[in-house]
């Protein structure tokens, strides 16, 4: 099945969306930092079930290719992503709709799952926090300057997005992110979790360089019925690393 790419006004904005599968089942990935559907999700997108799943990947506003505008990061950055990503699902007329969040994208998807319970069937979330430690921030700090960065992480997004816009978002992002760390307990969306009602699928790399496990664990004991599935080898991009067994046990878990 081929997937096309188009953009829709919500919000505003007009959001890039990648959309592939004729399955009753309707699928939003969201993706992390810096990421669109098409630099963290082409295993997903190619290789998820089409027969089962519908599945559509969105470019949060100001990245991949849902510029203009650019990309900031006020104190409500996860807020207002989590509602563009939901109506954007609104928009193309999905009434239900499952959430698979990577990293920021995790982040999101949780916010989402618990601000609009009747739209999200189900939800799986990795490499997501709920909230910023002192230890997080010196992490981040540690991935401020792009020029450092591995050359096979860097080139899909300098190509995106060139060299000034991807350094220049980049360090937004640290600053933007750390900020949470100033809040009682680091606090981005913990007293959100409770309110997450529907099934959900917690998965963390062992070897996880940017998250550490504690953050999953933390989200897997205050989401009830949550299920917390661990890969030795992962790092923070598994779902990428390790495609073939990603999909599976996600497609399990949606079936």
């Amino acid at each position: 099945t081929s997937i096309t790419s188009a953009k829709i006004q919500v919000n505003g904005v007009h959001l890039h969306y990648q959309q592939t599968g004729e399955g009753s089942h309707a699928v939003l990935l969201l993706p992390g930092m810096l990421g669109s559907g098409q630099t963290d999700f082409g295993p997903q997108l190619k290789s998820m079930n089409k027969q089962l799943f519908t599945v559509v990947a969105w470019d949060p506003r100001g990245y991949g290719k849902s510029i203009p505008p650019s990309r900031d990061f006020p104190p409500d950055f996860f807020e207002r992503d989590a509602k563009d990503a939901v109506d954007l699902m609104q928009a193309l007329k999905f009434k239900k709709f499952s959430l698979l969040g990577w990293s920021d994208g995790g982040i999101t998807a949780l916010i989402a799952a618990a601000r609009y319970p009747n739209l999200i069937h189900k939800l799986v979330v990795w490499g997501a926090n709920a909230s910023v430690t002192q230890e997080d921030v010196r992490i981040y700090n540690g991935i401020r300057d792009v020029s450092k960065w591995s050359e096979k992480v860097k080139k899909p997004l300098e190509e995106l997005y060139g060299h000034k816009y991807f350094a220049e978002t980049c360090e937004a992002w640290v600053d933007g992110i750390s900020r949470f760390a100033e809040n009682s307990d680091g606090n981005i969306c913990q007293q959100l979790l409770p309110d997450i009602k529907c099934p959900t699928f917690i998965i963390h790399g062992e070897k996880d360089p940017l998250v550490p496990q504690a953050h999953a664990e933390y989200i897997h004991k205050h989401i009830k019925g949550s299920r917390l599935f661990l890969m030795p080898e992962g790092k923070h991009n598994l779902h990428l690393r390790f495609a073939k067994d990603f999909n599976r046990e996600v497609e399990n878990f949606l079936r």
